[in-house]
C-alpha cells in the first residue's frame, strides 16, 4: 500500500535542481522546477542504472551524467537516446515547508 513519506524540506532543493532521496532499498530523485513545483522520479537512469543526482537539470529535463540521455522529469518520458525506457514517477505534495512523496 502506498504511503506519503516526508522526503525533504522545500529549501533543500534549489530551483532547477534535484536531490537524491533514499527510502528503504529504493532511490529517488526529487526536483524543483523553474515554476517552484516539485516532482519525483526513480533515481536511477533506465539505461545503465546510474544515479541521476549528478545530472544536469534544465527547464523540465534531467540529463543523465553518464551518457547524456534525457528525461522529462514531470512525466518520466525518455526524450533523448540512449535512454528509451521511461522513468517511474511518483505523486508529490507540499505541506508547509516539507515535500512529501507517495511511495
Amino acid at each position: 500500500m502506498a504511503e506519503w513519506i516526508d522526503a525533504c524540506a522545500t529549501d533543500d532543493i534549489d530551483e532547477e535542481d534535484l536531490i537524491r532521496f533514499d527510502h528503504g532499498d529504493r532511490t529517488f530523485a526529487i526536483y524543483r522546477s523553474p515554476n517552484d513545483e516539485y516532482f519525483c522520479t526513480d533515481g536511477l537512469c533506465t539505461h545503465e542504472q546510474v544515479h541521476l543526482e549528478d545530472g544536469l537539470v534544465m527547464d523540465y529535463v534531467i540529463e543523465c551524467p553518464k551518457h547524456n540521455g534525457q528525461f522529462d522529469y514531470r512525466t518520466g518520458e525518455a526524450k533523448r537516446a540512449p535512454v528509451c525506457v521511461n522513468l517511474g514517477t511518483y505523486p508529490v505534495k507540499v505541506e508547509g515547508d516539507r515535500v512529501f512523496v507517495e511511495i
